[in-house]
């Protein structure tokens, strides 16, 4: 089937903005093109992409098939783009970081702070995610490169090793009585935990490591964020598993205190990660080098 890149274009635009006249205002041309356009690649297709009942356009179930993959191609062609202005100099330029917000804040900000007083032209994007989140916004031409906790296994993907990362328990006032004691993973499964949920990679290695050991872990209560984990733990909701860095601050503040345990908790970690057959960009990948520099 060979169909003009352009009326892929013209459909992007018109299913991203759900309307033919934004579409083509956005690109320069008349609503008449568009929807001509639109009939066009509908009969190539054989399949009507578009319902238009309303002043808005809504697409069909075809539609919405080719419009996945068309975004991506479309994701991969601006960052050809991105690529090539960007391949003689670093005056120009984007680049999309995929991290957790906790890694970002404890981690990443420094980097991002040097990076940006030296080449204050490049733009940095930064998508807050989970790991296996990161991973396919990667595939889906949406970020550059990601940090995310590994394993991360794909074929597709190249992984670095980049920084190894410590978690802890801690815990408010409220149970003071473990306060300078080593506990053991199975007496702690008895208090209250506050944890990650499911869906992370930090709770999954983590659950890995506790069943090797035999210990089974029901958590009081799942969050998304560790910060949130970090403030749960300070009312005495529970105990909380976190990054260590997230609770220097408490704890130096005596707000919380480091639970000790009789078993060593795995270091968590982190790795750099992006395409095998995505050439990076000449930012990115000094972004990358800068990562490496200072450790």
């Amino acid at each position: 089937m060979d169909i003009n890149f352009e009326l892929y274009k013209i459909f992007y635009n018109a299913a991203k903005s759900t309307s033919f006249s934004d579409a083509a205002e956005k690109l320069f041309i008349s609503q008449s093109a568009v929807s001509q356009s639109i009939k066009n690649l509908e009969e190539k297709m054989g399949s009507q992409l578009f319902y238009r009942k309303t002043r808005h356009i809504k697409l069909t179930q075809e539609g919405e098939l080719l419009f996945k993959y068309v975004e991506q191609a479309y994701n991969f062609i601006k960052t050809a783009e991105n690529k090539i202005s960007e391949i003689q100099n670093l005056n120009m330029g984007e680049i999309r970081i995929g991290v957790s917000d906790t890694i970002c804040k404890y981690y990443l900000i420094p980097h991002i702070e040097k990076f940006n007083r030296k080449y204050p032209q490049i733009k940095i994007q930064v998508i807050n995610r989970t790991s296996s989140q990161i991973a396919a916004l990667l595939k889906n031409g949406q970020i550059d490169f990601g940090i995310a906790t590994l394993p991360i296994i794909d074929s597709s993907i190249i992984v670095e090793e980049y920084i190894s990362v410590k978690d802890i328990f801690v815990a408010s006032s409220k149970f003071s009585d473990l306060k300078g004691h080593k506990i053991s993973l199975s007496t702690l499964s008895n208090y209250p935990l506050l944890m990650l949920q499911k869906n992370s990679a930090t709770r999954r290695n983590n659950d890995i490591y506790l069943k090797q050991l035999g210990v089974e872990i029901t958590p009081e209560i799942e969050l998304e964020s560790i910060d949130l984990l970090i403030e749960f733990a300070k009312i005495g909701l529970g105990i909380s598993h976190v990054l260590s860095e997230s609770a220097t601050e408490p704890i130096n503040k005596g707000e919380l205190f480091e639970i000790e345990t009789v078993e060593k908790l795995p270091d968590r970690k982190l790795g750099i990660i992006f395409m095998l057959d995505v050439p990076l960009s000449g930012a990115s990948s000094e972004f990358i080098k800068s990562l490496k520099e200072i450790q």
